[in-house]
């Protein structure tokens, strides 16, 4: 059982400063059915999806501008909030679904109470406190500090078990510890081309044997994806096993697809193992 006390975080490190927030934003009336609009001070395409190819961010001192980076865009997501949960497009205020599934069927034979775990992209911590509940030596991370110390607000129990990272370029102190990394909606957040030095990031942090699971917002395998508007941008099931198998991860099962009741969205998951 977890501890009353908070845990100690080995591979705590301070967040950097907050990036910049020079792009003003618009209200937040704004309706999402029109393209051009903002939700939460975010551009939308017609289907109120944010259009990250608007967001900009004005470099200090200069006329340029430049499109930002995934991190950019997930720092500029977070903080806009200014602690409103509901302006940020994927939060849930809770522990994912699927996650919690899967700890209650698959996960008890696979991974134990004790298992050291990562949470990727961790967010508002949800998913984190979840395995922290169910006696995991958990950490989280997530490439925005905003949402670093939101989360440790939120959780202050969990506070020490969140920290500052980016899946595209982590620390050699996270490498290769972890029984069980949790993957729930980081890889589809990111631009195709990313996806694969995203997947290597995984298998990084993965140990010896080390389970990987992974759950992404879908397509079916005959969508196209070059002609869908992302964020996010939908994996089928073949793109996801590709992923992971060309990152060193075997398929313990079936990748499947999941038609979850309260998502609007189909989904699909997959476990791995790192050899």
């Amino acid at each position: 059982m977890p501890s009353d006390n908070p845990p100690t975080n080995p591979f705590n490190q301070t967040p950097s400063q907050t990036a910049s927030q020079t792009a003003s934003q618009t209200s937040d009336a704004a309706t999402a059915s029109e393209p051009g609009t903002s939700r939460g001070g975010l551009p939308v395409h017609a289907d109120g999806s944010i259009d990250l190819s608007r967001l900009k961010l004005d470099a200090l001192d200069t006329e340029v501008v430049r499109p930002m980076t995934n991190a950019e865009y997930c720092e500029r997501v977070y903080a806009s909030a200014e602690g409103d949960c509901d302006r940020v497009p994927w939060a849930h205020r809770g522990p994912d679904d699927l996650l919690v599934q899967w700890l209650n069927r698959e996960g008890p034979s696979l991974v134990r109470p004790g298992s050291r775990a990562i949470v990727v992209g961790c967010g508002l911590g949800d998913d984190v406190v979840e395995l922290d509940k169910r006696g995991f030596d958990v950490l989280g991370f997530d490439v925005s500090p905003s949402a670093v110390r939101w989360a440790a607000r939120r959780h202050p129990r969990c506070a020490a078990r969140y920290m500052q990272a980016d899946l595209l370029d982590l620390p050699t102190r996270v490498q290769g510890r972890f029984d069980l990394v949790v993957e729930v909606c980081t890889l589809q957040s990111m631009a195709p081309e990313l996806r694969g030095l995203a997947a290597k990031g995984l298998s990084r942090l993965a140990a010896s044997r080390g389970i990987v699971l992974a759950i992404a917002c879908g397509r079916r395998c005959a969508e196209e994806c070059g002609s869908m508007e992302g964020p996010p941008w939908p994996l089928s099931t073949d793109e996801l096993e590709s992923l992971m198998t060309t990152a060193g991860l075997a398929n313990l099962g079936t990748v499947r697809e999941v038609d979850a009741a309260d998502h609007e969205h189909l989904r699909v998951m997959g476990v791995f193992v790192k050899g």
